[in-house]
């Protein structure tokens, strides 16, 4: 195993320090109050000024360095959060217990939970320029928000007169030699299905079918991908065989978070002896199924069924049909791609977690588009299907997207700047996924955004890992732009 000495020796070392000390201290998502307190005393300790405003998030200011000063004002921008994920045989409390990263060759991970470099690399070469004493840049701010991985609180939360900066640089993007320039809304959706029970038949045997080893990954970057929704996989199982096994459900659930692609789901139920042959085998036959259709996307799925003890209560029939019937029907993945970008996902719906209580079924999506239209037409196919299967449907928490803006320039500096240090062209894109710069523009709407970020792979997921090398080229291309940055006007 890699030690922390290693991975301080990487380079950059000022900000692969600063991850490793990012690692060390939990901070997922609403919890983030004990790396928060961490980076305002060190601040303090560098005569950095913090404000903490009323959400929580983190304003460090830091005068230009020597001959910088009539240089524009400059945000750089990362959030303090990270998605809590881990695999089902790993033992860890995101809250209490630190990550552990590693070197794998070319890359750095985390073992068996999510790393965090999402947005820990960001973060951490925030800090590490606020800790230097030799790199050049204008006036700056540093803003790291809170919970952006669970409903961007900070950046809803975020007021008007907080920043002075007039330029921002956003550091979630997550493949080396793309400018991001927009990106999509989204909206969560809550669907609440009504349950009914009934005591468990004595004669029945009770199973739980479990679903394990897919990818999951980012519901958003990693959506076009065709990777399997386990919450899906798990209701086409019961939409074709419940009837014919006389299958009596007493519990489904699967997926931890609305942003991430469901990797594992169960569902607990009986059957009647005479049936238990013949469950078998539908099992057997949908496992062949699944490993034909997701060889490639999904190479280590499996299906396993485990004899349970028998509850006390199932659902009642008409009750499970309906919930069924709407997991079965309910759309995931990508809905439509970009007519205008090519290659890019422009609408898509995460059918992320359900959940089963005692007097309903919850089920959790997060829907994404680049167009508040396709945002809609995703809703109203929601609500319909809410409404046909009898349930009720909340939409909370919408998030603008971030609207492309081809004349920035900043991004031109960027562009320019990338192509003089690697001497060929970076793709100017967007991104389908919820960076918190559309919320920005609310209060600051002349501010002048880009969004730029080292390569990371199935961000929001245990496999998560970040490049090395490209880590590097992502500090390289920060520190160059911030010393290309014009003076103010007169």
């Amino acid at each position: 195993m890699t030690t922390a000495t290693e991975i301080n020796q990487l380079f950059p070392r000022p900000l692969w320090q600063w991850f490793e000390q990012i690692c060390a201290i939990p901070h997922p998502s609403k919890h983030e109050a004990a790396l928060s307190e961490f980076i305002q005393q060190w601040a303090k300790t560098r005569n950095l000024p913090v404000v903490v405003d009323h959400v929580g998030n983190l304003i460090i200011r830091k005068p230009a360095s020597a001959g910088m000063e009539d240089r524009k004002t400059v945000v750089i921008q990362a959030h303090l959060d990270m998605v809590p994920q881990k695999n089902a045989d790993k033992v860890h409390d995101f809250v209490t217990d630190p990550i552990q990263p590693w070197i794998d060759g070319e890359w750095v991970k985390a073992t068996g939970t999510t790393l965090g470099s999402d947005n820990g690399i960001g973060m951490a070469s925030a800090l590490a320029i606020l800790g230097s004493n030799d790199i050049k840049h204008g006036p700056l701010e540093v803003l790291l928000t809170v919970d952006e991985e669970a409903g961007m609180t900070g950046a809803f939360g975020l007021q008007a007169g907080m920043l002075d900066a007039e330029i921002l640089i956003n550091t979630d993007s997550e493949q080396e030699g793309e400018i991001y320039m927009g990106c999509a809304g989204g909206v969560d959706a809550e669907i609440t299905v009504p349950m009914q029970w009934q005591a468990a038949d004595p004669q029945h045997h009770a199973f739980t079918l479990n679903i394990a080893g897919l990818k999951g990954g980012h519901s958003g970057v990693n959506i076009h991908l065709g990777r399997g929704n386990a919450n899906k996989l798990i209701a086409r199982f019961l939409a074709g065989h419940a009837v014919e096994l006389n299958m009596a459900l007493s519990e489904f659930k699967g997926g931890s978070l609305r942003n991430a692609i469901p990797r594992e789901a169960q569902c607990s139920f009986t059957v009647p002896l005479h049936k238990v042959d013949l469950l078998n085998q539908r099992i057997s036959q949908y496992q062949s199924i699944l490993q034909a259709e997701l060889a490639t996307a999904e190479p280590t799925l499996k299906l396993s069924l485990n004899s349970a003890t028998l509850p006390a209560n199932t659902m009642q029939i008409d009750a499970q049909k309906k919930l069924i019937n709407l997991l079965n029907a309910c759309p995931n993945g990508v809905i439509r791609m970009s007519d205008e970008i090519a290659g890019v996902t422009e609408s898509s719906l995460n059918l992320g977690v359900v959940t089963t209580e005692a007097e309903h079924v919850s089920v959790l999506c997060l829907i994404r588009s680049l167009i508040d239209s396709g945002r809609e037409n995703i809703e109203s196919t929601l609500q319909s299907l809410s409404d046909l299967s009898g349930a009720g449907i909340t939409f909370s928490g919408c998030y603008p997207g971030w609207k492309p803006d081809t004349s920035s320039p900043v991004m031109a500096i960027v562009k320019e700047t990338y192509e003089s240090i690697y001497h060929k062209e970076p793709e100017i894109m967007v991104i389908h996924a919820g960076l918190e710069c559309g919320l920005f523009k609310k209060h600051y709407p002349t501010l002048d955004m880009v969004s730029i970020g080292p390569t990371i792979r199935f961000p929001h997921g245990p496999d998560e890992m970040v490049n090395i090398t490209t880590v590097g080229q992502y500090w390289t291309l920060l520190l160059a732009v911030l010393e290309r940055i014009p003076a103010k006007l007169a």
